[in-house]
Parts: C-alpha cells; structure tokens; sequence
C-alpha cells in the first residue's frame, strides 16, 4: 500500500513491509547512513522491501542521486540493527535510516558520485530541518554498531556534508612517518583518554583502561569517519589528536 511520501525530494515511493511504530514515542535525534552493500540500486529496494530480509529504511538512494522512500518517518525502519549511541539501543526508533547505492567493500567499494551526494546532502538536509536534527546527530552505521558495521566507509565525503552543515567534523590530524600506533592489549594514559573521549562523543565504548577487540573496533569506526587516510583500528597519534579536537568542537564543550 502506498504513502504519502514525507519529503519533496523523494522520486517515488515503493513501501517496505517491515516497519513498526517508534517504541516509547521517540523521536527521531539521529540520520544515519548506509551503504546498500548489494550490485544494483533496484535489487537492493527489491531486497528491503521484502518480508523476508529482516531489514529496511526509510530512503534509498541510487548513483543518480534519485530519492526512493521506503517507510514513512513516522514509522521505526529496521535499519541500524544492534547499535547503541550516547548509550541508548534502540536506534531505530531514534533515527531516519539513509540506504546509499553502492557495492561495498565486498564488490569494489567504488566512489559516491557526486549526482549522489548531492542528493544525499539535499535530503538530509530536508531532513534534520523538519526534525531539529543537531549536525552531530548525522552518523554512519558504523558509528553505532562498530563491532559489525563498517559502513558507509572512508569514501563517503564526510567532509563535503559538514561543509553544508550536516555532521560534526573537523580536519583529520596528519599522519606521523613511523606512527604505528597502540595495539591489542595496549596501557596507559592514551588509552585512557581516548575510550574517555570516545565514550563523551557517542561510542559504545568500555572503559577498562586496555585496547582489546571491542575497542579496537570502535577506533577503526572513528577513522572510517573522522580519520579515513588509514582506517588500522590502532591508537596513533593522529588519530587521537583529531578524537581531541572533535570532542572540543562540539557545541556544549564551547559552551561548558
């Protein structure tokens, strides 16, 4: 059965069958982007649009930067899966699932044209202005559930969105020659801070003062987002440097 489709942007609507109504009245806080991981565009409205998938969103859109909606924003999509976020579960009922045609890391992980990203910035932009969306409540999927996730990844111009504003950025700090970093099991005064400031930023995060698997995962989200020039999972200096400076930049730390 068809919709009224919620934005002006949206091309056509083509409805998902698994959608449910938001639990304890949320509203949506939260954009969250995807990549469809699949080979075609239509195959993957086609894929979420079944039964059977266990999964939808609300908007897909294709490499033309074409809008095809899915679920009405009034409904919960079932997008983010096991996630968490400013230690609260469930996403989905917190947030607008944005699926983004492209094959994924598995298929080529080709570039976001720009026809596409346009339309990316344009809807999200239509979004978050009729929810009161804050820029930093514009997150990737891998943000919310880095131990599974690592889309939409570090092709995706984070850096154009913030230029429009959408998202939270600030330039990634460079790259130190012969900066390996911490690894698995690593101490100390870095790690400390770093699970500090991820946790402060929005990360599902512990706070055992040791890099083990987990954290090691949720770095590696950070550096699909924040600091894509080399996305290792390990503790460099660049990488908590730009950690820093992102958490300072937030409207509330200017603020404090």
């Amino acid at each position: 059965m068809k919709f009224e489709a919620d934005s002006p942007l949206v091309s056509r609507v083509h409805r998902a069958a698994n959608a449910e109504p938001r639990r304890d009245s949320a509203k949506p806080t939260l954009v969250i982007l995807h990549y469809t991981g699949m080979s075609a565009a239509e195959k993957a409205i086609d894929w979420l649009s079944r039964p059977e998938s266990g999964v939808s969103c609300h908007y897909v859109v294709d490499e033309a930067g074409r809008v095809t909606q899915m679920v009405p924003e009034s409904l919960r999509a079932w997008h983010a899966g096991v996630s968490c976020w400013h230690g609260k579960t469930d996403i989905n009922s917190r947030s607008i699932g944005i699926e983004i045609h492209n094959p994924g890391h598995q298929h080529g992980y080709p570039e976001f044209p720009a026809a596409q990203m346009r339309g990316v910035i344009e809807l999200c932009r239509d979004i978050v202005s009729r929810h009161n969306i804050k820029p930093e409540g514009v997150l990737a999927h891998s943000d919310v559930a880095p131990e599974r996730k690592i889309d939409p990844g570090e092709k995706f111009k984070w850096a154009l969105l913030a230029r429009e504003g959408l998202g939270h950025w600030v330039r990634p700090s460079l790259l130190r020659d012969g900066d390996a970093g911490l690894g698995n099991g690593a101490t100390g005064e870095a790690v400390d801070l770093a699970q500090k400031l991820l946790a402060d930023y929005g990360y599902d995060v512990p706070r055992s003062g040791e890099l083990d698997a987990k954290m090691l995962k949720v770095i590696r989200a950070f550096q699909l987002h924040f600091r894509p020039m080399k996305c290792d999972g390990r503790l460099d200096h660049s990488t908590l440097q730009t950690l820093q400076r992102l958490v300072a930049a937030l409207p509330q730390a200017k603020t404090a």
